[in-house]
């Protein structure tokens, strides 16, 4: 058993850790930092270790696929697999073709690389609309990957404006969403995905708490708007001796519409630190509340989304899934 704190993955029903791993940074060079085997197996088998049930992995991470079918797939067991859908293999980065054919050659290459008969959760790695998702067939395909039991769960990793659309259709059992304090953009359509029985799958959560990530451009958004939204609401007077990336992740896992939040690193002190932080859990409500008070004066509020826009999964999830089978 783990010390990790655990939240339900939405209507799956499987429980996940919080902290969850997210394998970019196994990708190797040149897109990456270049990695030992023994590096990355040690890093890999740390965090089963530590207790992490939930790894986040895509087709065009580099070499992650490969490295954790080599070094975990004795252990599939012990976590729930999310990967992605619609990269193209061997492709650049970044490129994607969203046709039937792309959806399961991706998918089935992915599980030859793993070693592995199943992915838990196959999301589509760009926040398509609805007609870009049933143009050239990828959500009937990915439907029929499901039937077929080589996934058990489709997911979207989705942004606004789309992201409500997306959580209408009904179909998708989980939704990977960017968030932090510092990018607090979707803090209220993640309630709606939690509220309308999704799981939520935050990344972005611990990033951007430090001078080094400030230097990069992540999520659309330049560190240097990071930067600014953290001094102009003087967070660093909330600290009380916690440390930015602490305090960062710590916000993040007081989302109460959160599943879990990935964190990818492979360094085994990071790894090390985030558990810990985890393992704390939430910070204290009051802190929370003055923080996103700061943020709110200083010009960094969530965006607004309308009740009226996701409607409960009920009738929607069994209308719109009952049109794509009927596709199939």
């Amino acid at each position: 058993m783990t010390d990790l704190p655990t939240r339900l993955l939405g209507r799956t029903g499987v429980r996940v850790t919080t902290l969850g791993f997210g394998a970019m940074e196994l990708r190797d060079a040149p897109r990456g930092p270049e990695l030992s085997d023994q590096e990355v197996e040690r890093i890999l088998n740390d965090v089963l270790d530590a207790g992490i049930n939930f790894i986040d992995i895509s087709i065009d991470y580099g070499r992650s696929e490969e490295r954790i079918g080599r070094f975990l797939s004795h252990r599939r067991h012990e976590y729930f697999l999310a990967s992605k859908c619609g990269c193209v293999v061997g492709g650049a980065q970044g490129e994607h073709v969203h046709t039937a054919q792309n959806i399961r050659h991706g998918v089935e290459n992915s599980l030859r690389l793993l070693k592995t008969d199943h992915l838990d959760l196959v999301q589509f790695h760009r926040s398509l609309t609805r007609q870009e998702f049933e143009q050239d067939g990828a959500l009937e395909e990915a439907l029929k990957l499901k039937s077929e039991g080589k996934v058990r769960f489709l997911g979207v990793s989705g942004t606004l404006p789309n992201l409500v659309e997306q959580i209408e259709l009904g179909v998708f059992d989980a939704f990977q969403i960017p968030y932090s304090a510092l990018q607090r953009e979707h803090e209220e359509v993640i309630s709606k995905a939690a509220q309308a029985g999704a799981g939520t799958i935050i990344r972005g959560g611990v990033a951007r708490g430090a001078p080094t990530d400030w230097q990069r451009t992540n999520y659309m958004l330049p560190g240097t708007t990071m930067q600014d939204r953290w001094e102009r609401a003087r967070l660093d007077e909330l600290l009380d001796g916690l440390t930015r990336i602490e305090f960062t992740l710590r916000f993040t896992l007081s989302h109460p519409g959160l599943s879990t939040t990935i964190v990818g690193t492979r360094n085994p002190k990071h790894l090390r630190d985030n558990l810990e932080f985890a393992r704390k859990g939430p910070l204290p409500s009051e802190v929370v509340a003055e923080a996103k008070r700061r943020l709110s004066q200083a010009g960094s509020a969530p965006e607004a989304v309308p009740a009226s826009s996701v409607r409960p999964a009920g009738a929607a999830q069994a209308t719109a899934q009952a049109q794509a089978q009927s596709r199939l």
